[in-house]
């Protein structure tokens, strides 16, 4: 897959679904909801579009209650969207026309994403698709959060799903915890400390 080898910091969420329909507005949710959780800037609408079609996809070619996953990772500057089922059967764009629904998925992929592909896994196979994100300094921000975190109280940079997510939460706590800990041995008021801080933010969530 392209990709996949990973030298920027990134976060990774495990999705696993059922193909039936009413799973995947709930699918579509959960990933937007995560999107957001990660501070996500761009995309989302995006990457909702492309969740859908991937998953339905799974529910048309692989069949009504198969077992699936969907895995998003956000890499650098972009976020990276993938089904996994278990058919082994590549998926290929036809040409498509007004009556014809086989293959219009694929074609949307190829519109709003920067790459995609399908690929035999172990399991069965893959479909992927990338798409690009705000290269501004709020993402850049995010970036060297997640890689400050990650090296804060190491060991557990291999962690994936919700545990991870909460490693994060924790160490973000106990990092904010030592700085005002720095500033007051510094002889610095923590409260003005917060306040500055709080003012970095508030111009540059205006700005993005």
């Amino acid at each position: 897959m392209s990709g996949y080898h990973i030298t920027e910091p990134r976060l990774r969420c495990v999705l696993p679904f059922e193909a039936v329909p009413a799973e995947v507005s709930l699918l579509r949710r959960a990933a937007a909801k995560q999107l957001s959780q990660w501070g996500m800037p761009v995309a989302v609408d995006e990457a909702e579009l492309l969740v859908t079609e991937l998953a339905t996809n799974v529910v048309k070619h692989v069949g009504e209650g198969a077992s699936a996953t969907l895995i998003l990772e956000w890499r650098g500057e972009r976020l990276r969207v993938e089904v996994h089922d278990k058919s082994r059967v590549i998926p290929a764009p036809k040409v498509v026309n007004c009556d014809e629904e086989c293959g219009r998925g694929l074609h949307l992929l190829a519109s709003l994403a920067l790459d995609w592909g399908a690929v035999v896994t172990a399991a069965g196979k893959a479909v992927w698709c990338e798409i690009p994100l705000s290269a501004g300094r709020v993402c850049r921000r995010i970036e060297r959060a997640v890689e400050a975190l990650e090296k804060y109280q190491g060991g557990w940079a291999d962690q994936e799903g919700r545990r991870r997510e909460t490693l994060l939460e924790e160490s973000a706590i106990e990092l904010i915890a030592d700085l005002l800990h720095w500033t007051a041995v510094r002889g610095l008021d923590p409260d003005d400390f917060l306040d500055r801080a709080q003012m970095h933010y508030e111009a540059d969530a205006k700005a993005a």
